[in-house]
């Protein structure tokens, strides 16, 4: 693998900072399986409208999320498809890179 100019691991630092949060973590994976209206993201993270703000901002910032204003609602949805592999991937190393004795 050629090496990382500063501009790419600065992107990735992004990525990786926007989902390095209990509640954001738990907001994209519950995108997983669909967008969800920025209420329901409320009710989830069970924390009021401005904190949940503030992160799916981050998150969108990073590139992490798209979102969609229909009418007085917004949307947000996964800007890419692969979280899921990503999060195996911390599984096995959160587990001591273990498959067999994964937490």
């Amino acid at each position: 693998m050629p090496l990382l100019t500063a501009t790419a691991s600065e992107r990735r630092s992004a990525v990786i900072k926007a989902l390095a949060h209990p509640s954001r973590l738990l907001i994209a994976e519950s995108l997983m399986g669909g967008e969800l209206c920025v209420c329901d993201l409320k009710e989830l993270v069970g924390a009021d409208i401005s904190t949940v703000s503030k992160h799916l901002t981050l998150m969108r910032e990073a590139g992490v999320l798209n979102c969609e204003k229909r009418g007085l609602n917004i949307f947000y949805s996964l800007a890419c498809d692969c979280l899921g592999e990503f999060l195996r991937c911390v599984d096995k190393l959160a587990c001591g890179g273990n498959k067999n004795t994964c937490c």
